[in-house]
């Protein structure tokens, strides 16, 4: 029987970045998806970078984007399997209406 293949910590965040973003009101486009094996002496997870586009769709507008990116840091994301150790935003800027913004995010494998 062929083994099934679950999603990659990569997967499963973006997936909830994306719940995170529609809860908000927000439609994310995910321009680059980078991620590798990490590990520690006692832990294993995944590095992921992350950029993205956020259009300006709703009232808040702008500052509505800027305000909801800065909760990621110490949002709760399920991840099935693996725990959000760390995410930081690394850089975000506006450019016309849309708000381009990369970000890191550290995985750790929950066994």
């Amino acid at each position: 029987m062929e083994e099934i293949r679950r999603p990659d910590a990569a997967t499963l965040f973006t997936r909830a970045l994306r719940s995170e973003a529609t809860t908000a009101g927000h439609t994310i486009d995910v321009t680059e998806i980078a991620s590798r094996c990490w590990s520690s002496a006692t832990f294993t997870g995944d590095q992921i970078l992350l950029r993205i586009v956020i259009a300006s769709t709703t009232q808040d507008g702008i500052p509505g984007i800027l305000s909801w990116l800065s909760t990621l840091p110490e949002a709760a994301f399920c991840l099935r399997g693996h725990i959000v150790a760390d995410l930081a935003i690394d850089s975000s800027a506006v450019i016309g209406a849309e708000v381009h913004a990369t970000i890191a995010v550290l995985t750790l494998i929950d066994v």
